[in-house]
This record gives C-alpha cells, structure tokens and sequence, in this order.
C-alpha cells in the first residue's frame, strides 16, 4: 500500500463518518423538523428523507468502502444543494446569522476527489468485486 492508497482511505474514513453523524442528527433530530426546514427554503420536504438516508447509509457504506464512487457522487449533488440553497448568500466564511460554505465546498471535494481515486485493497467493495484473475 502506497502513501496515495494511505490517504484515500483516511479520505474515505472521515468523509463517511462526517456524513454518518449529520444523517443520524437529522433522524435523531426528527425527520419532520429536517422537512419543515427544507420547506422553509422552499425545497421541497420529501428531500429531507433522501438526503438523511442517504448521508445515513451512504456513510457507512463509504466507511466500509463499497460503492464509493457512486456515494461520493450523491454527496457531492447534496453538498452543492446546501452550498447554492443555503449558504451561498452567507459567503464563504458566513456572517451574524449562519456559517459559510467552507465546510461545504471542503466536502464537495473529497466527494470529488473519491469519484476519481483507485479503489484501495482496504475496501470490502475491492474485496467482494473483485474478479477471480485480480486476486
């Protein structure tokens, strides 16, 4: 295992966990009140369900290293939906009222970055799919 497969994977580890815990606040934190704050914005309330499922089970399937890239890019849609519907108008750093987009944009990319990374040996995907003449 190279340096490069060393951080994909701390890569994939942190991202998973961070959008583990925001989807299990949003369960935690009733469904219907994630919902009503998504209608607020006038985004439909259905989504509050999708993205908390998502960010929920997405993350502990990147956790685990299975599906990455098709997670990854889910995250990355969820993270420009918050980043263009929510934060943009606070800026980067944000102002009085909420917190910028950094953290965000900073997720947008190690979204990105997982879409195009090799998949590592240290991914039970690499180990599931992967074809009799690989081993």
């Amino acid at each position: 295992m190279n340096k490069n497969d060393v951080g994909t994977v701390i890569l994939r580890l942190v991202l998973g966990l961070t959008f583990f815990i925001h989807g299990l606040s949003k369960f935690q934190g009733g469904l219907a009140n994630t919902a009503g704050f998504f209608e607020s914005l006038s985004i439909p309330g259905f989504l509050a369900y999708a993205v908390a499922v998502i960010e929920l089970i997405g993350g502990i399937l990147l956790i685990l290293g299975i599906g990455t890239r098709i997670i990854s890019v889910l995250f990355a849609v969820i993270m420009l939906g918050a980043i263009f519907t929510v934060k943009l108008s606070a800026g980067f750093l944000g102002n009085d009222e909420m917190a910028g987009y950094e953290l965000e944009l900073a997720l947008f990319a190690m979204s990105i970055f997982l879409v195009f990374a090799n998949s590592t040996r240290f991914s039970l995907g690499n180990k599931i799919f992967r074809s009799e003449g690989q081993k």
